[in-house]
This record gives structure tokens, C-alpha cells and sequence, in this order.
């Protein structure tokens, strides 16, 4: 398996940790009532289960990316030692993001969004040059 691809299976299960953790929070929060029930009437969220689901979804948004990125370079047979450092180096915004996003940390929130957005848009942008 390539580095990439690698990356992107951590990612993966980083992304169902993510799911486990906001999981608990939420019931913890407003009860397993309402995770059982039909949600028409979903209470929002605060605090930490909060800014853990916001956390989640803000992954699945660069997960997209990313999975997009990997199949660029895998299919394109474009992996290089650029793209693995990519690749690794999204891993790691993402694993920061999201304490960073759970505890507040401005302005480190961003600018680890960024860092793992610019590893993104740069493997796929190697895999076309």
C-alpha cells in the first residue's frame, strides 16, 4: 500500500473516532432520547459536543479532498515523496484540528486548517504536473 493510501485509511478511522466521540458527548447532552427518537426536533448542541460535531463535519468536508487527492495520485501513479509528506502532514492537521477546535485555540485552529488544506491542494496539484 502506498503512503497515501496509508494516510488516508488513518484518516478514516480518525474520522469514525471523531464519530465515537461526538457520539458520546451529544448523548450525554441532551439524552438518548433524542438520539433514538426521529430527530425532527433536534436540540443544538453546546459546549464540547458542539464544537465536536462541528469538528466532524468540518473532517468530512476535508476528507472529501483528500480522498480526492489520494485517488489523483495513486491512479495518476504520481506518488512521490512530496505527496507522502503531503499526505502525512494532513494526517497530523487533522489529528491537531481537532483538540484545537474542541479547546478554542485561536488563532491555531485556522492556521492548522490551512496547513492541512494546502497539503491537500498541493498533492493534487503535484499529480498534475
Amino acid at each position: 500500500m502506498t503512503t497515501e493510501l496509508t494516510a488516508l485509511a488513518l484518516a478514516g478511522l480518525l474520522q469514525g473516532l471523531q464519530f465515537v466521540a461526538y457520539s458520546v458527548a451529544a448523548n450525554r447532552q441532551v439524552g438518548p432520547h433524542v438520539a433514538m427518537g426521529p430527530r425532527d426536533r433536534t436540540p443544538a448542541l453546546t459546549g464540547i459536543p458542539g464544537r465536536l460535531q462541528r469538528a466532524l463535519n468540518n473532517h468530512f468536508e476535508g476528507l472529501i479532498l483528500f480522498i480526492i487527492a489520494v485517488v489523483v495520485v495513486t491512479l495518476g501513479d504520481a506518488a512521490s515523496g512530496m505527496t507522502a509528506l503531503c499526505a502525512w502532514i494532513y494526517l497530523a492537521a487533522r489529528v491537531l484540528y481537532v483538540p484545537a477546535y474542541v479547546f478554542g485555540w485561536v488563532p491555531w485552529r485556522s492556521i492548522i486548517w490551512a496547513i492541512g488544506f494546502a497539503a491537500t491542494m498541493t498533492m493534487i496539484l503535484a499529480a498534475l504536473i
